[in-house]
């Protein structure tokens, strides 16, 4: 049996079974480096050389938690969700409606702008989203909703737009690697070849609305306990936040390191008074142990990925599904995608799987008579399946992040269930008939 079907159905069943994610991952690394053929000693000593692949991303979450909490301490994003909880009381014979899609529409735009205007990918959540809870509960609105407009600002950019970590992804992976496996890419619009793929986005968002659109309880106590609803704040410490996280962004887009823009952020917190600095010590902690699940399991989650790799069954998969085509484009495009959504949640990265496809899948395309813009298409496209709904991946990782800090939010039947039907079903139909017509 092909080690990565083994390894990903393991994880998949143990952490649907609410067996815990990064549990999940190492007995699903484990599975699939025997029978990969590698050996317990060689499984575990690929485990533990790829768990450093997740160590930086894993500290950064954790100084972002820090962060978050003197944020909380100084008092700026409650003045914002009082703010909104003054809207919510004079709007409460409409259920405050307007202001449930002002928020909604708020997260919305700032995980677009999150991937291009100011890409910072997730560092926002940690930041944002926990003190608006108090409001989203008083609403009454699904989390489960949330979690899926995130998400799709988180993927939906850079797999449409060529800016910011959508030119990475589109320009500098997708069409390189194409092109490396010699197809001619000149003249391919790209945003065109992902274009109806991206109205399958779309189309699971709006899917999402409609799913989730009534009204769901959550324990307020829960949450006053964690966010410190009561917090005092005056003009001062709102300015000197402002200050800290311009500052913390700023230092993140110049350094390219979310590490240093967080511990730069906690510093002028510090230094300002507005965290005391003999309170500094259990701040600190406090925030970190808020990210450390999220920490723990994308540095499992490496090394997970790094078992995967070393069994070599990936590049087996992909070879072994080219034998299952039989000459037929609608079958070969299927196939492709089919596959590229298995990876992808094994690996967990977008990004890290279209040079892994783009090498067996472009030869097959050009063999099966695909034009050059649905190559691009379809390897693009088969690089996106599976970031949304995978356990291990920033797009699922980085809501439950923002929307579980008091316990309320389960990271896969909350997050990586609704985000991987919404999504990635609606994605493989649009990818495929994208493929078919281009």
């Amino acid at each position: 049996m092909n080690a990565v079907i083994a390894a990903v159905g393991i994880m998949l069943i143990l952490s649907l079974s609410r067996v815990h994610v990064v549990i999940a991952l190492i007995v699903g690394a484990l599975v699939g480096g025997l029978t990969g053929g590698l050996g317990i000693d060689a499984t575990l000593k690929a485990f533990n050389s790829g768990l450093g692949g997740g160590a930086t991303v894993a500290l950064s979450y954790a100084l972002l938690g820090a962060f978050a909490v003197a944020i909380a301490k100084s008092g700026l994003a409650h003045a914002l969700a009082d703010k909104a909880l003054a809207m919510v009381d004079r709007q409460h014979a409409n259920g405050g409606g307007n202001v449930k899609w002002l928020l909604i529409g708020l997260l919305w735009v700032v995980a677009i702008a999150s991937q291009n205007i100011l890409p910072i990918h997730i560092a926002f959540i940690p930041l944002l989203v926990p003190p608006l809870l108090y409001v989203l509960t008083k609403l009454q609105l699904d989390r489960r909703l949330i979690a899926c407009v995130i998400t799709f600002g988180l993927i939906t950019p850079y797999m449409f737009l060529p800016v910011g970590f959508g030119n990475i992804f589109l320009n500098e992976i997708l069409l390189a690697n194409v092109a490396r496996s010699g197809v001619d890419i000149s003249g391919i619009n790209v945003t065109h070849a992902m274009g109806i793929p991206a109205l399958g986005m779309v189309f699971g968002l709006a899917a999402a609305l409609i799913s989730y659109r009534k009204k769901r309880v959550y324990d307020l106590e829960k949450i006053e306990k964690v966010e410190q609803v009561a917090v005092q704040y005056n003009p001062m410490s709102l300015m000197i936040a402002g200050l800290a996280i311009a500052a913390a962004f700023i230092v993140q887009l110049l350094l390219d390191s979310m590490i240093i823009g967080a511990l730069v952020g906690f510093l002028i917190f510090s230094v300002s008074g507005i965290v005391k600095w003999r309170d500094t010590d259990d701040l600190f902690t406090e925030g970190m142990k808020m990210m450390a699940m999220i920490g723990f399991i994308m540095i499992a989650a490496s090394g997970f990925a790094e078992v995967m790799k070393a069994t070599g069954h990936v590049q087996t998969l992909v070879e072994s599904s080219a034998s299952w085509i039989n000459h037929s484009k609608g079958i070969g495009a299927l196939l492709m995608l089919l596959v590229g959504l298995l990876v992808t949640m094994g690996i967990g990265s977008s990004f890290s799987t279209v040079p892994i496809l783009a090498a067996i899948f472009v030869p097959l395309c050009v063999q099966l008579g695909f034009s050059p813009i649905a190559i691009v298409c379809i390897v693009g496209t088969a690089g996106a399946l599976g970031d949304a709904g995978s356990p291990a991946s920033d797009s699922t990782l980085g809501p439950t992040s923002g929307l579980n800090i008091d316990g309320q939010h389960h990271h896969i039947w909350d997050t990586v269930v609704p985000t991987f039907l919404h999504y990635n079903l609606p994605l493989l139909v649009f990818g495929w008939v994208a493929a078919m017509v281009l």
